[in-house]
């Protein structure tokens, strides 16, 4: 993987570009710069500049020095808010969606598609990039983000934002750091040591930084260590702009800004408004509480982040129309790439060819699927699915016109299906008792801005599936949800699909994987655990008592009131898979498990303990070409004093039926590491590092221990 300084004489040309324009600034010019406006077209009567674009954010740029505005947009899975532009924005898969590929290339992809459709409606940074690690399950923004494995997260993030930034916009890596829930997000003091944050939430944004290069990094809402990570100097100086030697800007969530002289030491643009960065950041440079040393920084910074992205020589302009067929093959790929298969008990594929009648069950199925909340909503083409005539309103479910029904009757074009609403569940039983197959739909809406009480499904729909499978044994339940949910009928059915938000074209890709078209490749990216007793956390932190026990709100919106509290992370880094290794904990499906309609096996396991790689062979032994994710896992040396693996790297394998190959993938060193607090550095163990290699990190079927450092 490459450094922070790969382009060391396009950098030099950088620099001195921005040195060229810094000096041409007065005072007034740089104070305009590191503040921006951002609630316009969002909150009534706030400020709207005259060629504002329309989104989340703009920079009011310099225009007699050709320094354009910075066009800032919501672009977490798609552009936010082109409806009111009269535009058309794709809606991809979930972050989490897309981590379930474990592939690159099609993080890439991703980004590709938000960073050409963000050039085509005019905008020149994109404000997604969410890489905030899956410590607890039931946080209302994990479909914002990449599942809870640092190198996992890291890799895909950092391809999101090299696909962005291909297309010449501005990028974004977000939010640093320890925003690991919604509720009290703004008022939450987390603690953790330095120790367990370098390896764990904070080893995710190393990686996604060293592989994106993003222009920016957004500092989040909470508190570490009782400071405010939009003004704490160790995560903004010492590890970011020090320990990993960041060139581009420290952005504010929105609001997010807590004073002017304390967070000028490290933070570079406050978002929106001018409280802090705006006279009172003027007065404090001229009185020489902010040294101008510092405020030129903060320019250099943007401008180096706006030179180096193009933005300045290569403008986009809302001239282009955006190809929206494109943009929903490219959505179907990731899709297919993304949905999990979870259990089959030999019922999947369906065959079109015999199979007489289906039963389509539930969840809107019959004009469209779900798609995540906030400031991550896309809008629908149309309107919403279910409420064409409804507005997309904060908070509400959006449902897109992707309806599975229609690409399961395209399917089995000579079968009877037939669609039930599930909001009877006798109804619905009924008619899955009338069928050869039942396929039940189950989905759960989540938001930016509050979280999940429970793991259950919302509302009576594990009463449904169980009606449905005690009427139909060979039912197959598709969950349409933004987080890992429980799953009390896991005994009872014959298959299960885990599709997340699937996107635009959720329904073709869900057809295709239930009638064989496409063969499941994905895994999942975080665990799914069987109650919220084998959580590090039964409760999410600061949530009351009465949302806690509420089962039938799957999304409790926090309390804006409330004080500060305390998020003590005493687990550190064992959250998700390393939890339940380290506690003998089983969960209901493990991290990185997925099932394919093909079977493969391992052998044949060499470590080259000089370049740290592993070489094994993978065989197709089933009677379909498919493509295997190969997990690499290490567990540090018995001096470490661990008792869990690390996920330290993977390989996407495509092989045909009955054929083999032999692969060689290279380890990611700072999987390996101890950050040693002392030292201030990465350090690595002598002595006997376990490498384990397999299909899940709970199989693993080649095993060998080896002297690595």
């Amino acid at each position: 993987m490459v450094s922070l300084f790969s382009w060391p004489l396009r950098e030099f040309a950088i620099r001195s570009n921005r040195h060229l324009v810094v000096r041409e600034l007065t005072l007034d010019e740089k104070i305009q710069l590191v503040h921006g406006i951002g609630w316009g077209p969002l909150k009534p009567g706030s400020p709207i500049p005259p060629d504002n674009n329309g989104g989340a954010g703009e920079i009011l740029g310099i225009a007699h020095l050709g320094i354009p505005s910075v066009q800032q947009a919501d672009s977490a899975v798609g552009v936010r808010m082109a409806a009111p532009q009269g535009r058309y924005a794709t809606l991809l898969p979930s972050v989490l969606a897309l981590a379930s590929s474990w592939d690159p290339e099609a993080a890439h992809l991703y980004g590709d598609v938000i960073g050409r459709e963000l050039r085509a409606q005019g905008y020149n940074q994109s404000i997604g990039g969410g890489v905030n690690l899956a410590r607890d399950p039931r946080n209302g923004r994990l479909f914002e983000y990449a599942g809870e494995d640092p190198l996992l997260a890291g890799v895909t993030v950092g391809y999101v934002i090299r696909g962005v930034q291909h297309n010449q916009i501005m990028g974004d890596i977000k939010h640093y750091a320890f925003n690991d829930q919604e509720t009290g997000r703004t008022v939450i003091d987390v603690r953790i040591s330095t120790k367990a944050a370098r390896e764990s939430d904070l080893l995710a944004f190393e990686l996604g930084l060293r592989i994106g290069h993003p222009s920016s990094v957004m500092c989040s809402y909470n508190k570490l260590s009782a400071d405010w990570a939009c003004e704490n100097d160790w995560l903004l100086n010492h590890v970011l702009k020090g320990a990993w030697h960041f060139p581009g800007f420290v952005v504010s969530d929105w609001d997010g800004t807590h004073s002017t002289d304390k967070a000028a030491a490290g933070l570079d643009v406050q978002m929106p408004g001018d409280e802090y960065f705006g006279e009172a950041l003027k007065q404090a440079v001229t009185s020489g509480r902010v040294p101008l040393q510092r405020l030129d920084d903060m320019v250099h910074r943007l401008l180096r982040s706006m030179f180096a992205a193009g933005i300045v020589d290569h403008p986009p302009t809302p001239r282009s129309v955006i190809n929206p067929f494109q943009g929903l093959e490219d959505a179907r790929h990731i899709a297919e790439e993304s949905i999990v298969l979870l259990k089959n008990d030999g019922t999947l594929p369906l065959n079109a060819s015999s199979v007489r009648s289906i039963a389509v069950i539930g969840a809107h199925a019959d004009v469209g699927v779900l798609s995540g909340g906030g400031s991550a909503q896309v809008d629908a083409p149309g309107g919403n699915a279910i409420s064409p005539e409804i507005p997309t309103t904060w908070g509400k479910e959006v449902y897109f016109p992707s309806p599975p029904l229609r690409y399961i009757r395209e399917h089995a074009s000579t079968a009877v299906v037939h669609f039930d609403a599930g909001t009877h569940a006798s109804s619905a039983a009924a008619l899955a008792k009338s069928a050869d197959v039942a396929v039940v739909f189950a989905d759960q809406y989540m938001s930016e801005g509050g979280d999940a009480p429970t793991l259950s499904l919302p509302g009576e729909q594990n009463e449904l599936i169980s009606a449905v499978a005690a009427a139909n044994p060979r039912t197959i339940v598709v969950l349409i949800t933004g987080n890992p949910v429980n799953m009390p009928w896991i005994d009872k059915v014959a298959g299960v699909m885990e599709a997340w938000y699937p996107g635009i074209a959720g329904g073709q890709a869900i057809a295709n994987l239930l009638f064989g078209d496409v063969v499941p490749s994905a895994k999942l990216p975080i665990s799914f655990a069987k109650s919220v007793d084998d959580l590090p956390h039964q409760r999410i932190f600061g949530m009351t008592q009465s949302a806690q026990g509420d089962s039938s709100r799957h999304w409790a919106p926090d309390d804006q009131k409330r004080q500060s509290f305390a998020a003590d992370y005493n687990e550190g880094v064992r959250f998700g898979y390393k939890w339940f290794d380290s506690e003998g904990r089983r969960p209901l499906f493990p991290f990185g498990y997925g099932l394919s309609y093909t079977q493969f096996k391992y052998s044949a396991l060499r470590i080259d303990p000089t370049e740290k790689t592993v070489t094994f062979t993978i065989e197709n032994t089933g009677a379909l070409g498919g493509t295997e994710i190969a997990e690499i896992y290490v567990e540090l040396p018995k001096a470490s004093g661990e008792h869990f693996r690390r996920l330290a790297a993977w390989q996407r394998v495509a092989v045909n039926a009955g054929q083999q190959k032999t692969v060689t993938v290279p380890l990611e060193p700072l999987t390996m590491a101890t950050f040693d607090e002392k030292k201030d550095r990465w350090t690595w163990a002598s002595g006997k590092y376990t490498v384990s290699v397999g299909g899940s990190s709970r199989d693993l079927p080649l095993q060998t221990k080896v002297a690595l450092y």
